[in-house]
């Protein structure tokens, strides 16, 4: 498994640049994507790993989580209830108090701007939070 080849001594990025090409398909090319969007949106951003496998996004507290599964790649936002999403990229977990996820499909498109958006509304507050 390349995540397994990537060694238990593997900085985060590392530990994502195997998961991605450890999939090999579509999900891994849109996980690589939307790694670049948070990355670009939030150039101070940390990247860590997280639950045994879960590539997970952080300024000042944990921003949000990118998820693969078989048919969908998820991306949840941990504070997601609190943000504003004009463009109402949120399609999952809409019922919690807290968190708010975007299920994305094969093919389905990614509103680059809207996404880059809400990762800044999502750093504002946690930094925010964090004053307080």
């Amino acid at each position: 498994m390349a995540n397994e080849d990537a060694g238990e001594n593997a900085s985060p990025a590392q530990r994502i640049d195997a998961r991605i090409a450890e999939l090999g398909d579509w999900r891994g090319d849109l996980l690589a994507r939307l790694r670049a969007l948070v990355k670009q949106a939030d150039p101070e951003v940390v990247e860590t790993w997280k639950w045994r496998g879960v590539p997970v996004w952080e300024h000042d507290g944990m921003l949000c989580t990118g998820e693969t599964y078989k048919q969908v790649v998820k991306m949840t936002f941990t504070k997601g209830a609190s943000l504003q999403d004009p463009a109402g990229l949120f399609n999952s977990s809409l019922e919690g108090n807290t968190r708010r996820a975007i299920d994305f499909h094969e093919g389905d498109p990614v509103d680059e701007a809207a996404l880059q958006d809400l990762v800044r509304r999502a750093v504002e507050l946690n930094i925010v939070t964090r004053r307080k």
